[in-house]
């Protein structure tokens, strides 16, 4: 008895740390952009993502938003933002630029729990508790934006574009 009450605390606890993450932006993750960590920053600032929402303010996207009788402007709309930008309607802290496009909390969660920890590798487990999410070779996450939803688009291929994205630390 005393163990499974142990365990739902803890699945309690667990959720209520995830549920309360606000999205804190990729300018603070300024540690992933040293060479022992791969320059991570780096690599997501060359990727289309970085550049997601700057593609909003695009002719061409004001031609499309007219297509499909989205009202307004791109940049603004929820029906752009929710796949332009990252955390598009959730809590964020005052660091969170909605500018900066699909930011790294988009693939990796909300990280003002995990943020002060996530750097030390005995507290990596606590850091997942708090809800980091450490992306795989996975598509399911990528194919709640990359999808015909709103686009008239190829198949995603999932390979090739992990290929872009990726951004493993080096082996130590």
């Amino acid at each position: 008895m005393k163990t499974k009450l142990l365990v739902l605390f803890a699945a309690a606890f667990t959720l209520s740390v995830t549920a309360e993450n606000k999205f804190v932006g990729a300018n603070t993750c300024v540690c992933h952009g040293m060479e022992k960590l791969g320059k991570q920053l780096a690599v997501w600032k060359t990727t289309k993502h970085a550049d997601a929402f700057n593609v909003l303010k695009s002719d061409k996207a004001a031609e499309f938003a007219t297509a499909k009788e989205i009202k307004g402007s791109p940049s603004e709309a929820p029906e752009c933002l929710e796949c332009h930008t990252t955390g598009y309607g959730k809590e964020s802290e005052k660091t969170f630029k909605m500018d900066m496009g699909v930011q790294c909390e988009a693939c990796h969660g909300a990280a003002s729990a995990y943020k002060p920890i996530h750097n030390k590798p005995e507290n990596k487990e606590k850091a997942l508790a708090a809800g980091l999410i450490v992306a795989k070779d996975d598509e399911t996450l990528c194919k709640t934006c990359h999808t015909p939803k709103m686009h008239d688009m190829k198949e995603f291929d999932f390979k090739k574009s992990w290929d872009v994205i990726k951004h493993p630390r080096p082996k130590a």
